[in-house]
């Protein structure tokens, strides 16, 4: 009784221990052994390669269940030479912004039967490189947003055979496919459309001074100005680094001014929200003393007090749209693309620079293109030159 006692235990426990580990350890030859077929008719079925018989295929999944057979990554890779997995490399992972295009390329991907693997270079240009030379062999390619790094900086670290897509990169280096965002065009049409209600006295809030789409944004800014016949002096400029707090900063600045403006365009939407923010603490009323616009529509925009006009390029479809260009890479389509594909961009014009017309909670805001903001900045000019 004493050795049975002893013995019981210890076998159950070993059964216990028994069944993870062989479940674990299953092979793919187990799995056909179990099902009565080939070893390549269970890869045909469990990687969908090939028809096979429903009867069949029905078989090998239920073995394939049983024995909770996992087919080894690394191992397929080796033979598909793919891994499924794609790359990608941001500026940052924070905020509405990148969250949107993450959310584009995820879906997209998770379509397409890939996996995301998402890294952060923290606007670094050597961290950029680094987190490049970990994705060597672990993804089948990658899209890199670097406004902070041009292609010609990165070359070093990509393979000629890794597909890459660029998104908002200096252009530069080597013939790889980019996807831009219209930034300059954007500022130039949102501070025409300023110009166009009237304001003469204007803040700039700027983005990051290495950041490419902060720079072009400021180039866009400018450009309206001289279009309208502006000096320098019509804008002050604050500096900001993309963030709430920066945009908040910067309107503690602006409302100390003697001589405050009569509107406000910030790089983009949460520098804005921060202006907001700041003018709402010093009792200064938007529109009415002065309006204020962002950049980017990213979807808090039209829930901010009062919502936020803005412009608009599609975050997620931004996302949707370089996965689309990197697969088109992966299979040897790409070359049918443009090498640089330039998206469009549009106003949304909301109620903080008083287009009252759109309202946020009951009805769509105006959107207004390109073309028609052209025209309005040509009517200014006329009426001043009057």
């Amino acid at each position: 009784m004493t050795l049975r006692r002893r013995a019981d235990p210890g076998r159950r426990q070993e059964g216990r221990r028994a069944a993870p580990a062989a479940a674990a350890g299953v092979t793919i030859r187990e799995v056909a052994q179990a099902a009565g077929v080939s070893v390549a008719t269970v890869s045909r079925v469990v990687n969908g390669t090939a028809v096979v018989k429903d009867d069949t295929r029905l078989r090998v999944e239920a073995e394939v269940a049983r024995l909770r057979y996992s087919p080894n990554a690394a191992a397929r890779s080796l033979i598909t030479n793919r891994t499924n997995t794609i790359g990608v490399v941001l500026p940052d992972i924070w905020g509405e912004y990148f969250s949107e295009v993450i959310r584009g390329i995820d879906l997209s991907a998770r379509q397409a039967g890939y996996h995301v693997l998402v890294s952060s270079s923290h606007s670094d240009v050597a961290e950029t490189r680094d987190v490049l030379r970990t994705m060597h062999g672990r993804v089948d390619g990658v899209i890199v947003m670097s406004p902070h790094a041009s292609p010609r900086e990165l070359e070093g670290c990509l393979p000629s055979s890794l597909p890459v897509v660029f998104l908002n990169s200096a252009p530069g280096g080597p013939l790889q496919p980019a996807l831009n965002v219209d930034n300059r065009g954007g500022a130039r049409a949102m501070v025409a459309h300023l110009l166009g209600l009237g304001h003469r006295r204007l803040s700039f809030v700027t983005g990051p001074a290495s950041n490419f789409d902060a720079a072009e944004r400021r180039r866009g800014c400018r450009d309206a100005l001289r279009a309208a016949r502006l000096g320098p002096d019509a804008v002050t400029e604050f500096e900001g680094d993309f963030g709430e707090e920066s945009g908040q900063v910067a309107g503690e600045a602006i409302v100390r001014l003697d001589v405050r403006p009569t509107a406000i365009f910030a790089a983009n939407d949460s520098m804005a929200i921060g202006v907001l923010f700041a003018l709402r603490g010093a009792g200064v009323r938007v529109p009415e003393e002065i309006a204020v616009a962002g950049f980017d529509d990213i979807p808090i925009a039209r829930f901010a007090s009062p919502p936020l006009s803005t412009v608009r390029l599609d975050i997620r479809t931004l996302g949707e749209r370089a996965l689309a260009r990197l697969l088109a890479e992966i299979s040897g389509e790409g070359a049918s693309h443009a090498v640089r594909e330039v998206l469009p961009i549009r106003l949304v014009l909301r109620e903080s620079t008083g287009d009252r017309d759109a309202d946020a909670q009951t009805g769509p805001p105006r959107v207004a293109s390109v073309s028609q903001i052209a025209i309005n900045s040509s009517t200014v000019r006329r009426r001043k030159a009057s």
